[in-house]
């Protein structure tokens, strides 16, 4: 399978691509239903406007990879490191995006992600440190035990996320908006007493 160096307009579906490897193939315009690449690398890969449909893609590494409003909905996508990726230097907007998608364990330090959307996910333990994600979304999403520190949140919509824990000391968050009954929580990070 992918023994081609470009694939376009093809649909993917129930590919069992667990702990291979695939190197400088370019998909644009494919769609990957129910696959499993979990533990895969793509290497030097280029993914245009694509889509991962209910994909298990445990640990995947997208080592120097490059996406390219692409999307992920119903797949599992935890533990990959979104750091390793090619990123233009020149775009600032996210290249993907994530739906219903569960993406615990994964990294995204330092990284700048304008736009970014993270909606209705499951995010347990991820690093957003030091990250720039201005306009993000993370609507309706459990942000359990990740990590806020010197991240650039502003304009960023939480509404209906539950679980963060964002010390506002230490990130900005100008402009962003919160659900009433969750805000509270942001003010755990400045030891006062709520009666």
């Amino acid at each position: 399978m992918f023994k081609e160096n470009e694939y376009w307009a093809e649909t993917f579906s129930e590919l069992d691509f667990k702990k291979k490897e695939i190197i400088g193939v370019e998909f644009d315009d494919c769609t990957f239903n129910a696959c499993d690449f979990s533990n895969a690398k793509f290497s030097q890969c280029r993914f245009i406007d694509c889509r991962f449909i209910n994909c298990d893609m445990n640990v995947v590494d997208f080592r120097g990879s490059r996406f390219e409003e692409s999307y992920f909905r119903g797949s599992k996508v935890t533990g990959v490191d979104w750091t390793l990726l090619d990123y233009s230097e020149f775009i600032k907007e996210a290249p993907f995006s994530f739906y219903e998608s569960v993406l615990d364990y994964s990294s995204f330090f330092g990284v700048t992600l304008e736009n970014l959307s993270l909606k209705k996910c499951r995010m347990i333990e991820v690093d957003f440190r030091e990250a720039t994600l201005i306009n993000a979304d993370f609507g309706e999403s459990d942000l359990s035990e990740s990590q806020f520190r010197h991240t650039n949140l502003e304009k960023s919509d939480f509404r209906g996320s539950v679980n963060y824990n964002i010390d506002l000391r230490i990130n900005t968050i100008s402009g962003a908006k919160f659900s009433r009954d969750e805000a509270i929580t942001l003010l755990s990070s400045l030891d006062i007493v709520i009666d």
